[in-house]
């Protein structure tokens, strides 16, 4: 572990501020060591403050910590902590041989894309960004709806964890009232020789406590935590994986109908560059969403962008 890691953890802890001639003895290292740890915190995000005669006291943000997840996982844990992209990390694993089961993780992205290529805010501290490279080798026919089953395990993991209900908005969006908290990307690598899906790589973007927004963002992005949080992004992060892995795929299928935001809704989308408005009726098991036509048959979408027309702001 190294020293910041230990100091952080000390900090965390804490109630009070702690010297450095503490933090120094407890660890037996030297006092600049221990000034150099606070400032390879810092560097990462969290908010530390520092009185002399008093010492250290960690005043907001957590640490991603590798090494606790590798413990509460059954993934190879990959961390970046100068990422541009987890998901451009998690191909470069793939290009590199990796074999599946590798959970990419960046405390912040300097190159943060989302679905169509769009950028989106992610800034040094109290976000999660990662990324599950998988190995399915299945027919394409036969992939799991993986963005559906990380959506309702995202929702059941919050739930399991704090008193907030999170819904999601079809088809890979989680929100929180009417903001936006989360987003999922799903990208799949598939073989021409063999017509196999061979990887997937499942990405998930997560405000976790996130302050202050970008003007342009600030009435239609959330965060999970609007007050330092009860929770590390480490138990939420673990608590994530362990829900996919350990429900049943019908019962997280279930999960994203019930949490849904969109059935039973008028909702608006764009298909072949013209513009269609209907009753959002149904999800099907493969994450399909049927809607009912204002002008028109019922028609089924099988991915896409719509818009909840009662929505001033989406």
């Amino acid at each position: 572990m190294k020293t910041y890691q230990k100091v952080y953890q000390i900090l965390a802890k804490a109630s009070d501020y702690i010297s450095g001639e503490q933090l120094a003895e407890q660890l037996n290292l030297s006092r600049t060591s221990i000034w150099k740890a606070t400032q390879q915190l810092e560097k990462q995000g969290l908010v530390i403050d520092s009185i002399p005669n008093r010492g250290y006291r960690l005043l907001k943000g957590d640490l991603l910590e590798p090494s606790w997840l590798s413990n509460h996982l059954p993934f190879d844990i990959h961390y970046q902590t100068d990422s541009q992209s987890t998901q451009q990390d998690a191909r470069k694993g793939i290009e590199a041989g990796h074999q599946g089961n590798c959970l990419y993780l960046a405390p912040h992205q300097a190159g943060a894309k989302g679905r169509f290529g769009r950028s989106f805010f992610a800034p040094k501290q109290g976000g999660i960004y990662m990324s599950l490279h998988l190995k399915p080798m299945v027919p394409f026919n036969q992939i799991p709806p993986y963005t559906v089953l990380v959506a309702a395990a995202v929702v059941q993991a919050i739930d399991n964890l704090t008193d907030k209900k999170p819904q999601i908005k079809w088809v890979n969006d989680i929100y929180l009232g009417q903001k936006k908290i989360a987003g999922i990307l799903t990208e799949a690598v598939s073989s021409i020789e063999s017509g196999l899906i061979t990887d997937v790589i499942v990405g998930l973007g997560l405000n976790f406590h996130i302050e202050d927004f970008p003007q342009e963002i600030a009435n239609k992005a959330g965060s999970l935590f609007d007050r330092q949080p009860a929770i590390t992004r480490n138990e939420l992060i673990a608590e994530i994986w362990q829900v996919y892995l350990n429900t049943s795929e019908e019962d997280l299928i279930a999960l994203y109908k019930s949490r849904s935001l969109v059935l039973g809704q008028t909702v608006t989308f764009k298909q072949n560059h013209q513009d269609y408005s209907g009753l959002a009726k149904e999800i099907d098991d493969e994450g399909r969403l049927l809607v009912e036509l204002s002008d028109g048959p019922d028609i089924w979408l099988n991915s896409g962008e719509i818009s909840l027309s009662s929505w001033t702001n989406d």
